[in-house]
Formats: structure tokens, C-alpha cells, sequence
């Protein structure tokens, strides 16, 4: 049986985030546990076509025994049924497109089926934690020895929205408040964020009207405060309304627009040692990871290298943006390659899975370090090719 390992071993996890608060000896939940890696990789930087959090499962059970795997193939669910996981948390999602049956086979949805008939809860935590610090992106820069790493590439988050509105200053705290606790504010680890501004809101009430503030039919003027909140898309209904509910005024002003922003960064961009070449670079990398590796040379001068664990193909032009001279990523197509060697940036592919390994060694740190007796399935490799000799 696994122990929620509390403060006594430390009050910092992986890179300095608070490990999970709850005291030692009690039991976590699936939720406690979701809390723990959200902790350090909000679930909020994750890009919005991946489907991180739970999959399968309820939150509220107890996860006595956890595992983690760097995908749910066929061999992870095998070695589930043959002992007891109350949760397994895999670094690729198992269900990546919606589906609208469970049925046994080999398939995505057949082994969801299984890991259900076995109790098993679900978890994913893939772009989240390729963002996170110390997650899978800096789990690559360190082991291929880069210096003076910084984020590149912003994931593309969740669709999201800015809600505006206008409030006298004696109601400002009671309305962000309001529309915090109805999902506005949230950036990362952080509540309750809003930007406020002091201006003046003028009105001219109908004769009908019942100002709260100012005389019928006279232009009034008014200090306010202007509120500004990030809330998700699918907030935006229960923000507006406690907005109604909370704001004082009879016609409480507010916009609402559409936003992209405080996304998570996927790749990374630091110093290689001195005296580094791409060819050179490049042998570091298959020494690293394990295998051959790709390389697509555009030139031996090497100052920045750029990293993107998993398919990094859509972040070429961010690598060069950076003035990386070189990309370690994965799933690298022929026009890809020639593209990025005729704009001067050389490609070392070790293959999708190998750039991750790193990475899914750390997610499974992260849990082992606060659940006692996770289990370690992360070296069943998810790889599908084969070399041939």
C-alpha cells in the first residue's frame, strides 16, 4: 500500500515547488494527487488540443498504488491488470480524440476499456509538464548539458477570455472576489488575479431608471474602478452572472473578449559547451538518448541550441526567431528538414520518444518523491519502429 509522504521529507519537490500538504500516513486521492502535479505543472499551460488531467476514473477514490508510464500501450496495461493500481498517470494521452464507445480490442478505447474494468484511474500530464520547470523540456536541456536555458515556443493554450467591467470603488473587492470564485483569475499556481484601474464612468438615467448612484435625467459622473480577469471559455457564463449578481449598479457594464496568452513555453533554448559543433552536438545527443539520430546539417557553427521533446516540427521558426543554429526534436518530415537547412538551421531528430525519456523519468520523481511505492513502468518504451540490420 503507497503513503502520502508528507512534510518530513522536505518542504520543496522538483524544482522548488511545495510538495502536496496533506499529513503523512493519511491516504491520498486522485484528486490529492492531481493536485500534486498541478502543483508543478499547472494544468492551465497545457496546449488546447491536448487532453491532460484525469481520463478515467473518480477523483475522490483513494490511489493507494500509483503508476506511471510514458504511454498506455498494450504491454502498461498487461502489467496494471497483473497487480493493483488505483491510478496510473501516463505522460501520453490515451485517449487523444473523442469517442463515442468502450469496446475491448486493441485500440485506444479498447484499453481504456480495460484499464475501466479494473478500476483503474487515469491520468495525463504531457504539455503541461513539457512546460513546466523541471519538466520535460528542461529534463532534455540538462541532459544534453545546455547552459543559460530559457523558454521558447508558447504552447497554444486553452481558449480563453478577458472579462472587463467597471465598478465604483466601494464594490470593487466584493466583485472580483465574486468573479474569482466563479473561475476567473487564475494564471498557473496563482488566484484571483485582476488588473484594476481608477477612472470616471458617466450615465444619464432614464426618468424611469433607478440609479443606485447620480439624479434622473442628468449626465452623472462617477469614479470607478476598472476590473480586468482571465477566465476560461467555459466560465464566461457564471463570471457574467456573478458580475449580475454582485455589482451594485441596475445596468452593471462589462465585455468580454476573446484572448490568447500566458501559455506555457514547450522548448527550450541554452548554450551548448564550448568548442560544440552541430556534428559534434549531434553525437552528444545519440550518446545521450540512446540510438541514432538524424541530422540535417545547415553548418558547423553551433552558439544556441534549441530543444523540443516529442514532434517539435511546428517550432522551427520559433528555434530561429531565438538564434538557435541547431533543433533537437522529434518526427522531423523530409520538406521539414530541407526547409530549416535552407534557413541556415540545422535538425538532429533522435527519433519522438527518446527526446521525452528524460522527461518521463522526471514525472515519475515527481510522484515517487510524495507516494511511496509508485511503480515504475516508464522503461516500457513506447517507441512503434524497429531498427532493421
Amino acid at each position: 500500500m503507497g503513503r502520502w509522504v508528507g512534510d518530513e521529507l522536505g518542504a520543496f519537490g522538483l524544482s522548488g515547488v511545495p510538495r502536496g500538504t496533506i499529513p503523512a500516513m493519511s491516504t491520498p486521492t486522485i484528486s490529492d494527487v492531481l493536485a500534486l502535479v498541478g502543483r508543478t505543472a499547472p494544468w492551465s499551460k497545457a496546449a488546447g488540443w491536448d487532453p491532460v488531467g484525469l481520463q478515467l476514473g473518480d477523483p475522490a477514490r483513494p490511489a493507494n498504488q500509483v503508476a506511471v508510464c510514458h504511454e498506455v500501450t498494450e504491454a502498461v496495461v498487461g502489467a496494471i491488470e497483473a497487480q493493483r493500481v488505483d491510478l496510473l498517470i501516463s505522460y501520453h494521452p490515451l485517449l487523444f480524440k473523442p469517442t463515442t464507445s468502450l469496446v475491448a480490442g486493441t485500440s485506444p478505447s479498447g484499453r481504456a476499456f480495460r484499464l475501466a474494468s479494473a478500476g483503474v484511474g487515469l491520468a495525463v500530464a504531457h504539455t503541461n509538464f513539457d512546460a513546466a520547470d523541471g519538466g520535460t523540456a528542461d529534463a532534455l536541456a540538462d541532459v544534453l548539458g545546455l547552459g543559460d536555458t530559457t523558454g521558447f515556443g508558447p504552447a497554444g493554450g486553452p481558449t480563453s477570455v478577458k472579462v472587463v467591467t467597471f465598478v465604483p470603488e466601494s464594490h470593487v473587492e466584493a466583485v472580483a472576489e465574486a468573479m474569482a470564485a466563479a473561475g476567473a483569475g487564475q494564471i498557473g499556481n496563482y488566484t484571483a488575479c485582476s488588473f484594476r484601474a481608477a477612472g470616471t464612468g458617466t450615465f444619464r438615467p432614464d426618468s424611469w431608471a433607478q440609479p443606485v448612484a447620480g439624479d434622473v435625467d442628468k449626465l452623472n459622473r462617477e469614479q470607478e474602478i476598472r476590473v480586468e480577469m482571465v477566465a476560461p471559455k467555459s466560465a464566461e457564463a457564471a463570471v457574467a452572472a456573478a458580475i449580475a449578481q454582485h455589482h451594485p449598479y441596475q445596468e452593471p457594464a462589462y465585455d468580454v473578449f476573446d484572448r490568447r496568452g500566458s501559455d506555457g513555453m514547450i522548448g527550450r533554448v541554452g548554450r551548448p559547451p564550448g568548442g560544440t559543433t552541430v556534428r559534434s552536438f549531434s553525437q552528444l545527443v545519440a550518446a545521450k538518448l540512446g540510438g541514432d539520430v538524424r541530422l540535417s546539417w545547415a553548418g558547423s557553427d553551433l552558439n544556441l541550441v534549441a530543444v523540443v521533446p516529442g514532434s517539435g516540427a511546428g517550432f522551427i521558426d520559433d528555434a530561429i526567431a531565438e538564434g538557435a543554429k541547431a533543433l533537437v526534436t522529434g518526427d522531423i518530415g523530409h520538406h521539414e528538414a530541407r526547409r530549416a537547412i535552407d534557413r541556415g538551421i540545422s535538425i538532429i531528430d533522435p527519433g519522438h520518444a527518446r527526446t521525452e525519456r528524460p522527461g518521463v523519468g522526471a514525472l515519475f520523481d515527481l510522484i515517487a518523491d510524495s507516494v511511496e511505492g509508485t511503480i515504475d513502468l516508464t522503461g516500457i518504451d513506447p517507441t512503434p519502429w524497429e531498427g532493421v540490420q
